[in-house]
């Protein structure tokens, strides 16, 4: 068996370190940053408690031109109507006007969701750990800290068989549209790959949001799926359109590792809105 690459991205005494901050924004989507804050004041006014960053940019690993901007909205009453159409026209708005990014998006949750006890092991550990605070108070202040163990990873990723007929359906509508499959894939892609590496993260004992790790990790512990893996890693930087890649997901892949996760973790706890579990 390969040996994974060392442990890292936690502190001292073993919590996960947050791992991103606005000093790591690369040069190129500072202006990028600095009109979303002023754009998302204007959009969500008193009705926002905080505002964050996720993803690459803050990390500092964007690509000009390739990278997404990746926001998330606290607001003080739970999101409506209004305030998802706001978002997208946010969303859509940066897109259009800085080249730097391919796309901007926005979650929008409210507080006391984020802080509920119900959360505290999936959106909770998401802000206090992945997200870097852009505008307001940080929720991490009221929130735990966190070690790369089991419930962590039952309650991030436990819930992919909920996931697998919403693709099927995305991946029927999507048609024979080589361009229509491409975002599909990568968005899959991702995913997979980070469910795979939480699956492992606890006898691992650390943390990365790098896709091509990841998949080094994950494989030193299921070698026979380490090709597979590594490919997928691969997608989530440079998708292709390809229907036998989702075929693979959905058919091979994507079974196995809610079989796997299960017998690992167990599954994660409903969510009052969820989807309902469905076959085929």
């Amino acid at each position: 068996m390969a040996e994974p690459p060392d442990p890292h991205g936690l502190d001292a005494q073993g919590f996960i370190e947050r791992e991103g901050s606005l000093a790591r924004v690369p040069p190129a989507f500072r202006p990028v940053v600095a009109a979303a804050r002023d754009r998302l004041l204007d959009a969500f006014g008193a009705r926002m408690h905080s505002a964050y960053l996720y993803g690459s940019v803050p990390r500092g690993t964007a690509r000009v031109g390739r990278s997404d901007l990746d926001l998330l909205v606290a607001l003080r009453e739970e999101p409506t109507d209004a305030d998802r159409d706001a978002a997208r026209v946010l969303g859509a708005a940066l897109d259009e006007e800085f080249r730097q990014i391919d796309g901007a998006g926005t979650l929008l949750f409210g507080r006391g969701r984020l802080l509920s006890d119900l959360e505290t092991y999936d959106l909770g550990w998401f802000v206090a750990c992945l997200c870097t605070p852009l505008l307001g108070e940080d929720l991490a202040a009221h929130l735990p800290r966190y070690r790369p163990d089991s419930l962590l990873a039952r309650e991030t990723n436990g819930d992919l068989a909920l996931f697998l007929p919403r693709w099927r359906e995305r991946i029927a509508g999507a048609g024979n549209l080589e361009e229509a499959r491409r975002p599909l894939v990568r968005f899959m892609s991702r995913h997979l790959v980070r469910t795979a590496c939480t699956l492992v993260m606890p006898r691992w004992q650390g943390w990365t949001s790098d896709l091509r790790e990841m998949a080094e990790v994950f494989g030193a512990y299921y070698p026979q799926r380490a090709a597979q893996l590594r490919a997928a890693a691969e997608y989530g930087y440079e998708p292709v359109g390809d229907a036998a890649v989702l075929r693979a997901y959905l058919d091979d892949l994507g079974p196995w590792l809610v079989e796997e996760y299960a017998r690992v973790h167990g599954v994660k706890a409903p969510r009052p809105d969820q989807p309902r579990r469905t076959t085929g």
